[in-house]
């Protein structure tokens, strides 16, 4: 719970190296996410060229932090793989929060951009990084050792819970 309760968006990173094996942990966590029919449509891409993420600012408006993180992770749906149409959405937004949970619980800082639904974001975005047709971009989660203090809120809200009927 601590690590669910404690995570927040972090968007400005210390010039300070994330080393590959702390990055599988964080796609195994991503891979570790319930997916539609188990069907696991997502894929991953791994971003450590700088020329890369700055173009991604030039396309993606909030995506400013990206020229001072270490590492990104982009998660892309294959809707190839779908059993279950249109589930890849959800299917690569519990990966996507997995992801985000495992750099809370590593001590490292992470955003969720999104990218998916908007066609001004997904088009340059799939050309920049070489996607097939069938594969789309839904998240790019900028990762790096926390340049910021943020504390956690407490978001719960008990107006928002309905029970048997609204």
């Amino acid at each position: 719970m601590d690590t669910i309760l404690n995570r927040k968006s972090i968007r400005k990173y210390k010039d300070t190296h994330v080393n590959d094996e702390i990055i599988e942990e964080l796609l195994k966590a991503g891979m570790a996410a319930p997916s539609a029919g188990n069907e696991q449509p997502w894929e991953f891409i791994v971003l450590r060229d700088k020329e890369i993420m700055r173009k991604i600012t030039e396309v993606h408006p909030y995506s400013r932090m990206l020229l001072n993180a270490d590492v990104a992770i982009v998660v892309c749906g294959d809707e190839s793989k779908e059993k279950f149409k249109g589930f890849w959405v959800q299917d690569c937004s519990a990966a996507t929060e997995n992801i985000l949970l495992a750099a809370e619980d590593k001590g490292l800082g992470a955003v969720w951009l999104g990218v998916y639904p908007i066609a001004d974001r997904i088009d340059p975005i799939k050309k920049l990084l070489n996607l097939p047709d069938s594969v789309i971009p839904l998240s790019i989660i900028p990762v790096g050792y926390p340049d910021e203090q943020k504390e956690s809120v407490d978001r719960f809200n008990k107006s928002r819970v309905h029970y048997d009927r609204w």
